[in-house]
């Protein structure tokens, strides 16, 4: 059953339990009758008022015949609910119909309301939540990461879940992974994703546990189930096995066969007092800095340090205790690294004791939707309607036939999405209009995207808007099937692209003219596309330009599932890639020839694009992926198996993208640095706690 604001055509939330209720009072009645019936046969009490009742049929009717069963407790009952309201509503109809409740999917206020969710008939049911903080509509505008250790404490039974298709389900144990880094107990995070969910669904004489007589469904891990970039080894279902990296001539991981703490749970980050004020602001705590400095700041015990050089990484750091350094900070610039730097705090404004952490540099977010809307399923919050040149005819008002339109026009600073990137060592972005093809692509015009810092304020605040004019957008593919209306046809998107990058607009339109410089070099040309046909097509039509023009084109490939199969094409042909995002997945006809990697190979597209050359940089297909960017990288180091090292893991989200999209100026060596404490931050051991900005002369503590 589902309730909440997600109803496919009209109708409220009155309308939707009223609608409930009204099913379960007619299912009762048919229970009641049928029991009545019965009753009578096994008795043999026939009165003289009902003696026709022997010729009747039994009272059922097939519409309310699995309602029946719920109220005889036969049928296990699923709930997806997510405000406060409407799970308190669930509660009060599982009392007045007497429904046990096995689950509630989502529940993603019931942190905050534990005691009432606890009145369910029969018990608590258990909880399947994600660890999804990204905010997409008003449902989940409360949300918390920190949900699953709340309720937990509070005695529910918990399981993680996957929310496909909108992320993975491939990779359940990530959620598993990051409800335990964000504080939910090590043996319950791995009964979330195995005994927990199975018993919900009555299977638990079968699956989700190891005994005698279950199901031999079995996964031997190459480390903890719980570490980042944790990968089955074998896999057996039913006692046969199904998969065997050692058959795939996979080898074993060379960094988590010599660490012995990769065979135990990850030591993670302490999140109390971030805890505390989830509950204590319901779900919307302050996201500002607690503090700034503008003065001298000392960073002591830090273990790894990059600092900006020209376009590249100047490393520090060695391993082992003895690699400890200090980092001093003046008015947001290191001005000293050493082990006797500010060794003692003297003289300092603040210190900062990072436990063996890191100093590195701030990511970009590369994608859709950050810094142009509040929530993504609620238009009001968002920039509206735009227009599609080839589904309709533009308004002549606007001048131009292709309704090109600059993302800095509808720059909304200080949204939620954007400071928990901030807060997560996202301090920048580059955000389009378009929308991920899987679901429902917009228009084949992508506009104008900008480049900001993630932390501003407004437009005036210092550094805001890095860039007015980053990247022109475009996007080639095929149809959603889960579009409201099918799209053009990939030729007639091919077509259009071919006419503006010739002149087919004059410079007097917007269009006109930024395709023009697009054609010329003068500004990187983003190009949404997944298939490698038509890459292949977009390479001929880059080629064909350029002879004609005499010009070299910019041309870069975002989300690229199948770039892997065009790698050297594309790097011969100077086309950089935008990976979005870095796990493929084939969310679509056009994507479905993804390369998964280990343990059923031992390639990625990331490392085979790597390898050939090309330039890669690392995107997010929506803002559920921008805070756990870090992760993904970490994860990428891990599966590459030593062909990806931490230093470049950094630049595929910050140099790399900088180059690609033509910034490498307008941050550089002005660029912030992230410290993160306890840890690497490409792995669960350490957080975000402070930011130096240079371009503002300060530092701010998280």
């Amino acid at each position: 059953m589902a309730c909440g604001e997600s109803t496919r055509a009209y109708g409220n939330r009155m309308d939707n339990i009223w609608a409930l209720r009204a099913a379960f009072a007619v299912a009762r009645g048919f229970r009641d009758a049928q029991d009545s019936f019965c009753s009578r046969v096994e008795t043999g009490v026939w009165d003289d008022a009902e003696a026709q009742s022997k010729a009747q049929a039994y009272p059922e009717d097939y519409r309310w015949e699995a309602l029946v069963e719920v109220l005889r407790g036969r049928v296990k009952v699923s709930v997806q609910c997510n405000e406060a309201v409407d799970l308190d509503a669930m509660v009060r109809l599982s009392q007045e119909f007497r429904i046990p409740i096995s689950s509630i999917h989502s529940a993603i206020e019931g942190y905050l309301m534990p005691q009432i969710l606890k009145g369910t008939y029969g018990g608590p049911a258990a909880l399947a939540l994600s660890i999804d903080s990204s905010k997409a509509k008003r449902e989940a505008y409360r949300g918390s990461e920190f949900a699953s250790r709340i309720l937990a404490e509070n005695g529910f039974s918990i399981v993680m879940k996957s929310e496909y298709p909108s992320r993975n389900a491939r990779h359940l144990m990530y959620e598993a992974q990051l409800a335990h880094y964000y504080g939910l107990p090590p043996n319950l995070a791995l009964t979330s994703v195995t005994a927990i969910p199975a018993f919900a669904a009555g299977l638990s004489h079968r699956v989700g546990i190891l005994r005698e007589g279950a199901d031999a469904d079995l996964v031997l891990w190459d480390s903890h189930p719980l570490q980042l970039g944790a990968t089955p080894r074998k896999v057996w279902i039913d006692g046969i096995l199904q998969v065997d990296a050692d058959r795939a001539q996979v080898p074993e991981n060379k960094q988590k066969k010599k660490d012995p703490a990769m065979q135990e749970p990850p030591k993670v980050p302490n999140f109390d007092a971030e805890r505390e004020k989830a509950v204590r602001f319901e779900g919307l705590a302050p996201l500002r800095p607690n503090s700034t400095s503008a003065g001298r700041v000392v960073f002591q015990n830090v273990r790894e340090l990059y600092t900006r050089e020209r376009g590249d990484y100047a490393q520090f750091g060695l391993d082992g205790y003895e690699g400890m350094m200090n980092v001093v900070v003046e008015r947001g610039r290191v001005t000293c690294i050493g082990r006797v730097c500010g060794s003692e705090g003297e003289d300092a404004d603040l210190v900062v004791d990072l436990h063996g952490g890191s100093l590195v540099p701030g990511m970009m977010h590369f994608g859709p939707g950050l810094g142009v809307e509040e929530m993504e399923g609620e238009p009001s919050t968002g920039d509206g309607v735009r227009f599609d040149p080839l589904r309709a005819n533009v308004p002549e008002v606007m001048g131009d036939i292709g309704a090109l339109v600059r993302v800095s026009d509808a720059l909304q600073f200080g949204t939620r999405n954007a400071l928990l990137a901030h807060r997560a060592g996202v301090t920048y972005a580059t955000t389009s209009f378009l929308r991920p093809a899987a679901f429902a692509r917009g228009s084949f015009m992508g506009g104008l995207s900008a480049s900001f810092r993630t932390g501003a304020s407004n437009f005036f605040d210092r550094a805001a808007l890095i860039k007015t004019v980053t990247a022109l957008h475009v996007a080639v593919g095929r149809s959603s099937p889960m579009a409201p209306s099918p799209g053009v046809s990939v030729s007639t998107e091919i077509a259009t692209l071919r006419r503006l990058l010739l002149n087919g607009e004059g410079e007097h339109t917007e269009t006109g003219k930024w395709f023009k410089k697009a054609a010329n070099g003068e500004i990187p040309l983003i190009i949404d596309v997944s298939n490698a046909d038509i890459m292949a097509t977009l390479i001929r039509l880059k080629n064909e330009v350029e002879e004609k023009r005499g010009s070299y084109m910019r041309m870069i490939f975002s989300r690229a599932t199948e770039a892997y199969l065009l790698a050297s094409e594309i790097a011969r042909s100077k086309i950089g890639v935008i990976l979005s995002p870095t796990r493929q997945f084939p969310w679509s006809w056009d994507e479905r020839r993804v390369l998964p990697g280990p343990p059923l190979g031992n390639h990625t597209a990331l490392t085979t694009l790597l390898k050939s050359g090309a330039m890669v940089g690392i995107g997010a297909w929506d803002t559920s992926y921008t805070q756990g960017v870090r992760f993904d990288l970490g994860w990428a180091v891990l599966e590459s198996n030593g062909q990806i090292s931490k230093k470049q893991a950094y630049e595929l989200m910050t140099t790399n993208l900088e180059k690609l999209l033509d910034l490498e100026g307008w941050v550089g060596e002005m660029g912030e640095l992230v410290a993160y404490d306890g840890g690497s931050a490409l792995d669960f051991s350490s957080k975000p706690i402070a930011i130096v900005a240079p371009a503002r002369g300060l530092v701010e503590v998280l």
